[in-house]
């Protein structure tokens, strides 16, 4: 599909030429590119931000994890410590 753009100001058009020769390609391969890009940059945001948000549910997440297998090791260490008393107390019956 082709797009034709009229009444463009010379000292942009020279900038966009300036650009596409710093990239090495036409101003019409930079201008597509460029399109394009703003074309997609709404969806690509949105999920850009649909994905930090999983993210840092996900490390909320771990973190509570983390907390509830600290908390469980030192249940067990306890349990540990004190069937290992009660059977040293066996032990001296």
């Amino acid at each position: 599909m082709d797009i034709l753009l009229r009444d463009i100001d010379p000292v942009a058009i020279k900038k966009i030429d300036e650009l596409a020769k710093e990239k090495g390609v036409s101003r019409q391969y930079f201008l597509k590119g460029q399109i394009e890009t703003l074309a997609f940059f709404q969806e690509q945001t949105t999920r850009e931000m649909h994905l930090t948000n999983l993210i840092d549910k996900n490390l909320l997440f771990m973190s509570k994890m983390h907390y509830a297998v600290e908390q469980n090791t030192k249940t067990l260490n306890n349990l540990y410590a004190s069937i290992e008393k009660a059977v040293g107390e066996i032990e001296e019956l």
